[in-house]
């Protein structure tokens, strides 16, 4: 009986884009040791599925491997429908070609005519959501700005400089989570406002100012501590899942690796553990939102009395004066994947009558960008006007929260 010569590819995680109805495969590197900053590398919310097991053959490699790609495109969907408590047929190949963000390489054997594999199908948030059913955005908690703390040989670093714990986070593809992170790419002021001094300060005034800047309302602070047996032996990290100004502690566990190869593996791990953690903390009511840390308006000026009428002598012309409608300062955060988005955000926003001296105060390109403006009006006619415009609001007092709603594709 003849076998299949199955050959081993890379055991490190890759992720390939699907592009274009037709199928065809792009590969995308996940890293790059020329950028200096934490930026995610994905920051679309997209839902992920992992785990698909295929086992598919075909007349070459190439057709295998392709086969096996869109087996598991269906088998992803049927999970993800049933994580969602969502029940129904699979949509078409072509359908699903146009949800499909991203195919994850989790493990793969390839041979001559055979490809066995363990992936990840990535789906647009938006997309599936409609065809589901559900809403594309779903419940999330309030937008919190994420420090992640690393300790290893004694001292203590956030984003004073690159971490292999900063990193991880920055890999994480957090579009599953209902914990809205908010993950500053270490780059600008974040060395000076986020480190592990800042995790200690208490000062409700100092945190609001800080958490202002990233329109954030809370913060999570995962720690790790790094211990090596050896050079080149075992390494054990220690987690901790912290949280709020009081850095409270909710849970903490340990992974171990043998050897530092396995490094980048133990804080993956610990990361996607740590989400599940917050996530089951903020179904029951531990991430609930700090009153203290609101955002507190400044003071209104104080009204003067209005004068008493007097006659107006004859041969006197009066002048009728206008009322003007009380102006408040509203935050506005914004997802922005590229710069062309910054601009285009900041012309829809200014377009919105009653809207002045709108201006991006703090940029992320490939995560959450702050605008700042001045609004004449009732806050609920911004938040509907910005609905108009084709995006979803969702609003803090004087924060609001704005994505673009993504398009249903036609079947």
């Amino acid at each position: 009986m003849l076998r299949a010569r199955l050959f081993h590819a890379s055991a490190v995680v890759a992720a390939l884009a699907l592009a274009g109805a037709a199928g065809m495969v792009a590969a995308q590197s996940t890293t790059d040791d020329t950028i200096d900053n934490n930026a995610p590398v994905d920051a679309s919310g997209s839902y992920q599925i992992d785990g698909v097991q295929v086992d598919v053959t075909g007349p070459n490699a190439e057709a295998a491997r392709y086969a096996g790609w869109r087996v598991a495109q269906r088998k992803g969907y049927q999970m993800l429908a049933r994580k969602m408590g969502v029940g129904g047929g699979v949509p078409s190949d072509g359908v699903l070609d146009s949800m499909v963000t991203g195919i994850v390489i989790e493990n793969e054997q390839i041979g001559p005519n055979r490809y066995i594999a363990r992936l990840g199908v990535m789906f647009s948030r938006g997309k599936i959501g409609g065809i589901l059913g559900v809403g594309g955005e779903g419940t999330r908690s309030q937008p919190m700005v994420l420090i992640p703390i690393q300790w290893s040989g004694g001292a203590a670093t956030a984003f004073e400089q690159k971490t292999a714990w900063a990193d991880a986070w920055a890999r994480f593809r957090a579009g599953d989570s209902t914990v809205d992170y908010v993950r500053p790419i270490g780059t600008g002021p974040d060395s000076l406002l986020l480190n592990e001094g800042q995790v200690g300060r208490r000062d409700r005034g100092w945190w609001r100012s800080v958490l202002d800047q990233y329109a954030a309302a809370d913060v999570l602070t995962p720690v790790v501590t790094l211990s090596r047996q050896w050079p080149g032996g075992p390494v054990i990290g220690a987690f901790e899942a912290r949280h709020g100004p009081d850095n409270r502690l909710l849970a903490r566990f340990t992974l171990r690796v043998e050897s530092e190869d396995g490094l980048a593996a133990l804080l993956d791990a610990g990361v996607k553990r740590l989400d599940t953690i917050y996530q089951d903390a903020l179904k029951g009511g531990g991430l609930a939102y700090d009153p203290s840390l609101a955002y507190i308006p400044p003071p209104m000026p104080t009204p003067t009395a209005t004068p008493e009428p007097t006659d107006t002598p004859t041969g006197i012309a009066t002048t009728a004066e206008t009322p003007t409608a009380n102006t408040a300062a509203f935050t506005i955060q914004f997802d922005t994947p590229t710069a062309a988005s910054v601009s285009a955000i900041e012309a829809a926003v200014r377009g919105v009558p009653g809207v002045g001296g709108a201006s991006t105060t703090s940029m992320a390109i490939g995560g959450v960008s702050v605008m700042r403006l001045n609004y004449s009006g009732d806050p609920e006619v911004l938040r509907t006007s910005l609905q108009s415009r084709g995006f979803q609001v969702g609003r803090s007092g004087n924060t609001l929260r704005i994505r673009r709603a993504e398009a249903i594709p036609e079947e």
